[in-house]
């Protein structure tokens, strides 16, 4: 039995610190029969708790899917990664736009502006978003929904992943809120 799938489907999977986004993404990923090409945006540093949140989720994914690490590139590895008939697992935007605003150069910058690099990846990325011609699951927290954080650096890191979020979303065929492990359709 042959399935058919749309030639594009842009998921958008968003929810708080471990609602079960992650795992509710590679889920998708694995029920769409297609190959999946993971998309990691982390950068490991030498944080060990999250050298183990990383490794974690390693040992969770199929062994068979492609990883690719792109802390920065985003838009270019959707664009190598993409083709009709396969899957593209992007996980996260969160940890992507941290590796953006907060480069080894001005990880300790008091300075609460959008650096322009980060405007041309968000523009590059929704260019490559556009194009998609295959599936495509994003993942990103949804951090938005507390009290107006305090510290300038803080706030500009709140305010730019809910405008990406909300451009992500704009675009998805499908959006989804993860709540305690729980799956919300928003959208599709």
């Amino acid at each position: 039995m042959t399935t058919t799938h749309s030639p594009r489907d842009l998921i958008f999977v968003l929810g708080g610190a471990r609602s079960g986004k992650s795992a509710h993404a590679e889920r998708l990923a694995n029920e769409s029969g297609l190959p999946v090409t993971y998309i990691a945006t982390a950068r490991i540093g030498s944080d060990a708790e999250f050298a183990e949140r990383v490794r974690h989720h390693r040992e969770r994914r199929p062994a068979h899917w492609t990883l690719v690490e792109a802390p920065l590139s985003l838009a270019d590895a959707v664009r190598d990664a993409d083709r009709p008939g396969a899957c593209v697992l992007i996980d996260c935007l969160t940890l992507w736009l941290a590796n953006l605003l907060f480069t080894t150069d001005n990880a300790d910058a008091q300075n609460a502006s959008l650096p322009r690099e980060a405007t041309d990846a968000f523009d590059a990325f929704d260019r490559a978003l556009a194009a998609v011609r295959g599936t495509v699951i994003v993942v990103s927290n949804e951090i938005g929904l507390g009290v107006v954080p305090l510290g300038s650096v803080t706030r500009l890191y709140v305010d730019e992943l809910g405008r990406l979020n909300q451009r992500v979303a704009a675009a998805s065929t499908r959006t989804t809120l993860m709540v305690a492990g729980l799956p919300i359709a928003l959208k599709g």
